[in-house]
């Protein structure tokens, strides 16, 4: 059975004191949880909350990874750099990095490949915007992003990706999607991943939800077969959102 995953992408927030002491009291108020958490601060924040949830349940991610080694990418941040200071995991091929820093498909599978090699965890984002879900380009664009995402991956390597829906048609537009929405999208992902990897992996790949998760929506959301945890943005951001997510 899939063990539910609520995940907390923090984005440009917090500085690192107070990433440090929210991180401290959240590992202290999630002890007892019976879900897999993760929080994903800022690469400033990393080492201090890295330090806060030691020997937790919490789990850390970078936001984004570097597809090479070491070398001169100024700005960039490596996986031996993260690993170095206990951060295995990393979320990729979030919307905002698509949308805003124009990453492909192809360049998303490049750190996908090498993040995987080197031992990292992932969490693969993927989604539609409004205008293709609109345009009825919801499959093509969930197709190529999984088939060229995932491209050379191995059965076996994909015990260590989750993947997260996000439908960025669902995130500031004043449109809300409905459970049906996004447990019918699940469900083409698990169908996608069935037919490259086989209905074992199938069966027990994690898909997150993400887009507008609250604790007014949550319980509604993980009742849906095929959704198996979330992706938080904003509601992450403090104990008194993300606890009842977490505790949902």
């Amino acid at each position: 059975m899939r063990k539910l995953y609520i995940a907390g992408n923090w984005k440009m927030n917090l500085v690192p004191s107070e990433a440090a002491k929210y991180a401290k009291e959240l590992a202290a108020a999630t002890k007892d949880a019976k879900v897999k958490i993760m929080i994903a601060p800022t690469a400033v924040c990393l080492p201090a909350v890295a330090e806060a949830v030691k020997g937790s349940k919490v789990i850390v991610a970078a936001q984004n990874v570097n597809d090479h080694e070491k070398g001169a990418y100024t700005g960039e941040i490596s996986c031996a750099m993260l690993k170095d200071i206990g951060v295995t995991n990393v979320i990729l091929g979030h919307s905002e990095r698509r949308q805003y820093y124009g990453e492909t498909n192809e360049f998303i599978n490049k750190k996908v490949l090498f993040a995987l090699a080197n031992g990292m965890d992932i969490d693969l984002c993927v989604g539609e915007t409004l205008e293709e879900r609109e345009g009825g380009k919801l499959e093509k664009v969930l197709s190529d992003q999984i088939n060229i995402g995932l491209d050379g991956v191995t059965p076996e390597q994909m015990a260590h990706v989750t993947i997260a829906y996000e439908p960025v048609w669902a995130i500031g537009t004043g449109k809300t999607a409905t459970p049906e929405d996004a447990n019918s999208a699940h469900a083409f992902i698990r169908g996608l991943i069935e037919k490259k990897f086989g209905k074992t992996v199938a069966e027990n790949q994690i898909i997150q939800y993400g887009g507008s998760v609250k604790p007014s929506n949550v319980k509604e959301l993980m009742a849906c077969e095929h959704i198996d945890g979330a992706l938080v943005g904003g509601a992450s951001l403090t104990l008194d959102q993300f606890l009842p997510i977490i505790n949902c």
